[in-house]
């Protein structure tokens, strides 16, 4: 396992919010090679023990509880090196010794090429790794160009484009619900499975991220990476094993599969919105288009559904919904496979449709079923197994850092699979920039615009 880890973006929202409190968790559990260090490179004008004071607030802010033991630890090993990430010079010396390093970019997709090339001038040690945070790219084009310049510098086995999505518990969950679970896989295909909905509402707001968010918005910063994600794994075939390679050759099979949408497709089959001013938890909500730092001539989404269809024998007439949004009504995270009716029903009333819902957080499944109610019509309803999940040891973030610096890429992405995400999604994004789309809006705080399901 590699012990050195440096961050590129030391200072972005991403390494605050969940880099760092899940280092903190992977020392907090032991689970950090002896002689573990960190180096944040950013172009803050710090030093060692700035970057340190920055990494306690961001720990006081998001990791209330963190051990104190493990945040100690981790301030003794932790250093700065101040750069612009695309200077050779002013990235020399980061490396002082021998040995290899994993090479975290936690920054805009534009300098990641950039970055990379600087970083490949610069020389790493042999046996080095780089880990890509999303989004890999801003389209096809840019995510071929990324992958030629990352080849250029690296194998493909030492590169990382980490979806921490895949290292959530109930992701990976789906693998074992579905492959260990005789009673559900015979019924997991077209013929018995009516529909499936894969949703991430949210009812947080942009929360100061308009440097990011906006002009990414959120097909591009949920659907085209984590949802698709899911998806491969909720429609992928068996795999022989639980290897990495077993197991992305599965879901990019998949991805192949999904069908690449007509221009008249891409119209019909997506949607879009855009918040505006209301309500949540009796706090009022600015419009999206008046938050601090938001230009609203780039005209971003901030919630985005998309249909798509796999032509395969397995799901061959099966509507996948994708839909994530922000400033909703509630938090709906959840993958929900609806089975189909029975061809006959000899009962009174109408069965309700059989569903098994995910939730992937909190972590919890329900599996909703039809039983007799208490009246003396033999009156159907409906009942809900509900399971909570045991909660993960490590965070999301820890689990797909962890097996970067092991080595192990079952948790990260492939190059052709990176590309061919982009591929399914690059005609919704042409439609929408021709303006075919209408852009609808929706009051914080609500369930969507009005008319959507």
């Amino acid at each position: 396992m590699i012990r050195h880890l440096i961050i590129c973006g030391a200072n972005s929202d991403v390494v605050g919010r969940y880099v760092i409190p899940a280092i903190v968790e992977l020392v907090e559990e032991d689970e950090l090679p002896e002689g573990f260090t960190l180096v944040g490179v950013a172009r803050q004008d710090w030093d060692d023990e700035a970057f340190r004071d920055h990494l306690l607030e961001e720990l006081a802010e998001h990791a209330p509880d963190a051990d104190d033991v493990a945040v100690r630890s981790l301030l003794e090993v932790a250093s700065f090196h101040r750069a612009d990430t695309t200077e050779v010079d002013e990235l020399r010396g980061l490396v002082d010794h021998g040995e290899p390093v994993a090479v975290y970019l936690a920054l805009p997709p534009t300098i990641f090429a950039p970055t990379v090339q600087a970083l490949d001038e610069v020389g790493l040690p042999d046996g080095s790794r780089i880990v890509v945070e999303k989004p890999f790219g801003e389209d096809l084009a840019a995510a071929q160009e990324l992958n030629r310049v990352l080849h250029a510098t690296f194998p493909e086995e030492s590169i990382h484009r980490v979806d921490h999505f895949l290292g959530m518990q109930t992701v990976q969950n789906l693998l074992a619900l579905r492959f260990a679970n005789r009673l559900l896989e015979p019924v997991w295909n077209a013929h018995h499975v009516e529909r499936v909905d894969i949703v991430w509402d949210e009812t947080l707001t942009l929360e100061g991220r308009a440097g990011y968010y906006d002009g990414t918005g959120a097909l591009k910063d949920m659907l085209q990476n984590h949802l698709l994600q899911v998806l491969a794994l909720v429609a992928m075939d068996a795999p022989a094993s639980l290897e990495a390679e077993e197991l992305r050759g599965r879901k990019v099979q998949v991805l192949r599969e999904v069908r690449v949408l007509s221009p008249e497709e891409a119209v019909e089959h997506s949607r879009r919105a855009r918040y505006e001013a209301g309500e949540l938890d009796g706090e009022s909500v600015p419009a999206y288009v008046e938050e601090e730092g938001v230009d609203p001539e780039l005209d971003t989404e901030t919630l985005a559904e998309l249909t798509l269809a796999i032509d395969s024998w397995r799901w061959a007439g099966v509507p996948f919904r994708l839909r994530a949004g922000k400033a909703l009504g509630a938090d709906r995270q959840e993958v929900v496979v609806r089975l189909r009716p029975v061809p006959h029903s000899p009962f009174a009333s109408d069965a309700a449709p059989n569903e098994i819902r995910i939730e992937l957080e909190p972590e919890h499944l329900h599996v909703h079923v039809n039983v007799f109610g208490g009246g003396t019509e033999q009156e159907l309803e409906v009942v809900d197994l509900d399971q909570e999940l045991p909660a993960p040891e490590v965070p999301a973030y820890g689990r797909v850092l962890r097996s970067a610096l092991a080595g192990d890429p079952t948790l990260s992405i492939r190059d052709d699979e990176a590309e061919l995400a982009w591929r399914i999604v690059e005609p919704v994004l042409q439609a929408w920039e021709r303006g075919e789309v209408p852009m609808d809006t929706y009051p914080a705080g609500s369930d969507g615009p009005d008319g959507w399901s």
